[in-house]
């Protein structure tokens, strides 16, 4: 008589391989979130010197005269150095229960201030031509969004 030998896994097999599984899974995730907002963080690091380079470029074509709004499609002079604004990215991730700053809204100040609260957005002032993440909220690094391109 011959026999043939059983092939297959034993249940105590299958369970460690699920519990492997279950343990890396249980630490890839949370990088993998982590990672997402910081590729959010440099995406609005490269907006930001793309709208800076625009609004610089307008200075020097203009002799001196920093753009009154980076708004392009209210101001067609604005629009031929930058077709439109890319929003914000970042998500604020990294502070619990702060507002996201993520958005496109451009607004404007009177003077040189900087953001004081968490806002939506970019936040503009025509009177040094100085754009910034309209956020106090601080990022992977605990740096305030708002010192991006001042760093």
């Amino acid at each position: 008589m011959i026999r043939l030998k059983a092939k297959g896994f034993t249940l105590i097999e299958l369970m460690i391989v699920v519990a492997i599984i279950g343990i890396l899974a249980a630490i890839a995730i949370p990088r993998f979130a982590a990672m997402l907002e910081k590729s959010r963080e440099g995406s609005t690091k490269g907006n930001l010197g793309s709208i800076k380079s625009a609004a610089s470029i307008y200075y020097g074509d203009q002799q001196g005269v920093w753009p009154t709004t980076l708004q392009s499609w209210t101001t067609y002079s604005f629009s031929r150095y930058l077709d439109n604004i890319s929003p914000v990215k970042v998500t604020g991730a990294f502070v619990a229960g702060a507002t996201s700053p993520a958005g496109a809204l451009v607004t404007m100040t009177a003077g040189s201030s900087a953001p004081t609260a968490s806002s939506t957005g970019w936040m503009y002032d025509s009177n040094f031509g100085n754009v910034y993440v309209n956020s106090t909220v601080k990022d992977s690094k605990s740096i305030p969004y708002s010192f991006y391109g001042f760093e």
